[in-house]
């Protein structure tokens, strides 16, 4: 699936990382708890969440990811959209609820992270 697959799947809106559009991407993790990403994360993935504040950007560095949901219509402010174009990330907002989105994602063949 690419990062414009999640964003058309979501009904969602691309807010940053447009040349990120075609990139592919296999998994994907929910939470709001970044201890918790941090914790259970292996491989580079999407992360969803509905947690909106710079330490998801570094989280997401961190593990490598190239994608941040987030969910609820919750928007990120212009300073961590600009760290996430300085780090490669591209960030979505997505309307729905994170366990909607999780089950849209996975019903069009995104699988969790293990």
């Amino acid at each position: 699936m690419k990062i414009k697959d999640i964003v058309e799947i979501l009904q969602g809106e691309l807010i940053s990382g447009e040349e990120l559009a075609d990139k592919e991407v296999l998994t994907a993790c929910a939470s709001d708890m970044m201890s918790d990403v941090l914790a259970f994360v292996k491989e580079q993935s999407v992360l969803i969440t509905g947690l909106c504040n710079p330490q998801v950007i570094r989280t997401a560095e961190m593990m490598e990811m190239c994608c941040i949901v987030f969910v609820r219509g919750k928007r990120p402010d212009q300073m961590m959209i600009d760290a996430a174009k300085a780090k490669g990330i591209a960030l979505i907002a997505a309307p729905h609820r994170m366990f909607l989105s999780c089950g849209l994602l996975f019903e069009k063949g995104l699988k969790a992270e293990f």
